[in-house]
């Protein structure tokens, strides 16, 4: 028998499965954390009170105890240090082909700003200044809070590890639906637009999950599994969306951005599959399972990083 089927307890449960274990881990960390948040006035108003800051104090915290502390938990866990040092390690993989950075900073906007004008029958104002003033400086907060809360788990911890034991399209597809599920509960809150939105918001979230999610694992095995390329490409997405969209395209509905939002994943998912005929970028030796992994030098993380 071997260390893993030898361990007892919650650890060994842990130990052999730890997929099973991220997931409901990280579900019920931050599901708990939003408890008071969709309780809220924010959300339901069963509890009567507001959180005066919405997002930053009322999702955030729980954003923080979920994905990226039940991988941290598990990792530390199953693979001890060596484990956490490599799941760190992508986290610093960021010397990637400028391309890339092409593609996540003005690539993703732009196919938005073309969704954008598709929905709207072309009727589009300029964002102002302060807008654009304002744009990066968010893209960043955006990598520090969402990015860093939620990819060191969703593309960091479990990607590898379901790509390595499922191949990388049914790996897309299963991981897209938990990512969905996980935002679930905040549709009860005016995250999701509650309580003015209807049951088709959360659907057609959905399937943005699924879809993009198709699209972040191409950019993340095509990257060397850069992190920081992940984190950016998901924020660009989110900052575009919550900074200049409204702006650019006030005429179009929330219901209608979601579903344009959905349908435009959807397109962009399809081209990734065809094009690299269902591999999305996977390559076997970029194994990410701790328990095979060697410690990666930095001069072997320089070359992976370079060659994408």
């Amino acid at each position: 028998m071997n260390d893993v089927t030898q361990q007892r307890g919650l650890r060994g449960v842990i130990a052999r499965h730890p997929l099973v274990s991220f997931f409901v881990l990280a579900n019920a960390l931050s599901w708990s954390a939003w408890t008071p948040y969709i309780l809220s006035n924010n959300g339901l108003g069963v509890w009567d009170y507001t959180f005066e800051l919405g997002q930053l104090t009322g999702m955030l915290p729980g954003a923080y105890l979920g994905p990226i502390t039940s991988a941290l938990i598990v990792t530390a866990l199953t693979g001890g240090a060596a484990g956490l040092r490599q799941w760190g390690a992508r986290l610093w993989r960021w010397r990637v082909r400028w391309h890339w950075y092409a593609i996540a900073v003005l690539g993703v906007p732009a196919a938005l700003i073309v969704t954008g004008l598709m929905v709207s029958g072309g009727q589009v104002m300029a964002p102002s200044v302060t807008v654009l003033a304002v744009y990066l400086p968010m893209l960043v907060l955006q990598m520090l809070t969402t990015g860093l809360a939620e990819e060191p788990g969703w593309r960091d911890f479990a990607l590898p590890r379901l790509q390595d034991k499922f191949g990388p399209m049914r790996s897309a597809f299963i991981l897209g639906p938990l990512w969905a599920l996980w935002h679930m509960p905040l549709f009860l809150t005016e995250w999701g637009g509650y309580p003015e939105a209807d049951w088709t918001r959360p659907a057609s979230f959905a399937v943005f999950c699924i879809a993009f999610n198709v699209v972040m694992a191409w950019v993340f095995n095509r990257t060397g599994q850069s992190l920081p390329l992940a984190m950016l490409a998901h924020v660009s997405v989110n900052n575009f969306m919550s900074v200049v969209w409204s702006e650019m395209f006030p005429t179009v509905s929330e219901n209608v951005t979601s579903y344009a939002l959905a349908v435009s994943a959807v397109i962009a998912a399809v081209i990734v599959i065809i094009a690299t005929r269902g591999k999305l970028g996977y390559r076997k030796e970029q194994s990410g399972q701790v328990d095979e992994a060697v410690l990666v030098r930095p001069d072997d993380r320089l070359k992976t990083g370079a060659n994408t």
